[in-house]
């Protein structure tokens, strides 16, 4: 049996050997009515039912029993009538007459959940693990549509710290370019407060050794025996991101990058968190031209939207980390005239309940032992997986305002009542607005691969503006 390192080592060289992906005849692309977008990912699997679905409340006191509780926070009331958020969402409730608010996102069944695995088929489209190394979504618009500004990388990650052990390795699999090549990989920032320092030559080499230290490495690419596992097309490709990378640091355009330009009291408004000064910085990466943006709350086992044990506390010191940089994002792009070209999506993996993991219809494994009776706080708002419904948030770029989209059952478990929403329709949704159709497909080793699984992805009307 192939294990999960073996299997990213093989889809890794098999990457490297593969040559150059080719468009197929193109289809007929639908008008575009987004630039750029921006991804806000709330990684770990963010609680519905504890933010943008909330349901029926319930306070905490020991004796509870573990099935009566859905919500472990109040409702509060939103910009738009008889529309609720989730008690500590207060300036994105303000902001939620710009978008839809999706509330039947259903995720694939992947037997026993991992979220490495979830996460990879939300970001690629498919269903881990592939015979190729399929792209990350960022990595397909960049190959499809190009640069924007041919100065700033189309595709930047920000936020996501891939040596954090455990499940790292998926991690990486699909933050990748696939079999597209490596200049279309995404542009990595680990910590946006520092992000300037990664358009900037190390301090140690003084720009005079960078240069030199540039120039053998492109020799080394070309000429190198040891890169036997590289096709020609892969060893162009790395030489075109060195020069990419280069570009950018000899460029004006590399003072996006820095966020110690930005007004303070600007700044200020999006909070001190990574995850706030992410959103800053994807601000400033849209007026410099970035055609897809991730920012991301960041994967850490048991930490942030991995709500286990504290899961009603971390929950609220989640919502307080997102709540002022969603809304002030939406509010400064409205401002500066790019909202309506520049599509955001809030998205997770899957949802979370307290009791079932799973979907109602496809139990799995329990991977969380909930007790039947809360004896302690830390009990409060423990959550298993679930993969039956999740909910997005999305604005600008040709979205439709103002509106709530599908609707999930008040009580548990909470399945999804109308208006389904899955990973394939949703992608279709996000590629047709980009202008990108979503039967559109590279050949790679004599097989099409396509924008949407199988190209059966279908753009969702009432998502739409």
């Amino acid at each position: 049996m192939v294990n999960r390192r073996d299997w990213m080592k093989a889809a890794t060289m098999a990457a490297l050997g593969a040559g150059e992906a080719r468009l197929i005849a193109a289809p007929q692309n639908p008008a575009a009515k987004a630039d750029s977008v921006i991804l806000l990912w709330m990684a770990g699997g963010m609680a519905q039912t504890e933010t943008f679905d909330p349901k029926r409340y319930t306070p905490y006191e020991a004796g509870l029993r573990s099935d009566k509780v859905l919500s472990t926070f109040p409702s509060i009331p939103t910009v738009l009538d008889g529309v609720s958020l989730s008690k500590g969402l207060e300036r994105t409730a303000k902001v939620l007459n710009r978008g839809t608010l999706l509330r039947s996102h259903r995720v694939g069944d992947l037997g026993f959940i991992l979220h490495s695995r979830h996460q990879f088929h939300w970001h690629t489209g498919y269903e881990p693990p592939q015979s190729v190394a399929v792209p990350h979504m960022g990595s397909f618009i960049s190959r499809t549509l190009g640069p924007k500004n041919p100065d700033i990388p189309a595709f930047i990650d920000i936020g996501q710290n891939l040596e954090i052990g455990g499940e790292s390795d998926s991690l990486k699999a699909f933050h990748t370019a696939g079999f597209l090549g490596s200049e279309h990989s995404p542009f990595l920032i680990t910590d946006p407060k520092d992000a300037v320092a990664s358009t900037q030559p190390s301090e140690f080499l003084g720009l005079s050794r960078f240069q030199n230290r540039y120039q053998v490495y492109r020799d080394l690419i070309a000429k190198s025996p040891l890169r036997e596992h590289g096709s020609a097309f892969h060893k162009e490709s790395l030489a075109r991101s060195l020069e990419n990378g280069h570009r950018l640091l000899t460029s004006p355009a590399a003072k996006a990058f820095d966020l110690n330009l930005e007004k303070p009291e600007v700044a200020a408004k999006y909070g001190d968190s990574k995850f706030g000064q992410g959103c800053l910085l994807a601000r400033r990466l849209v007026e410099a031209g970035a055609r897809f943006i991730e920012v991301t709350t960041e994967y850490i086992p048991f930490r942030f939207w991995d709500t286990h044990e504290n899961g009603h506390s971390r929950a609220e010191g989640m919502k307080a980390m997102i709540d002022g940089p969603i809304a002030q994002l939406v509010l400064d792009l409205e401002e500066r005239g790019l909202l309506d070209r520049t599509l955001i999506v809030l998205a997770t993996e899957f949802g979370r309940d307290m009791m079932m993991e799973g979907k109602p219809e496809n139990p799995v494994k329990n991977q969380v032992t909930v007790p039947d009776v809360m004896t302690e706080s830390k009990h409060y708002g423990m959550h298993r997986h679930f993969t039956e419904a999740s909910s997005v948030l999305l604005f600008g770029g040709g979205i439709a305002k103002g509106k709530v989209h599908g609707e999930t059952a008040p009580e548990r478990p909470c399945r999804i009542l109308k208006d389904a929403v899955t990973i394939s329709d949703l992608h279709a949704t996000i590629y047709s607005l980009m202008g990108i159709a979503p039967d559109t497909a590279y050949e790679i080793e004599r097989r099409p691969v396509y924008a949407t699984k199988d190209g059966k992805g279908k753009p969702v009307a009432g998502l739409m503006a």
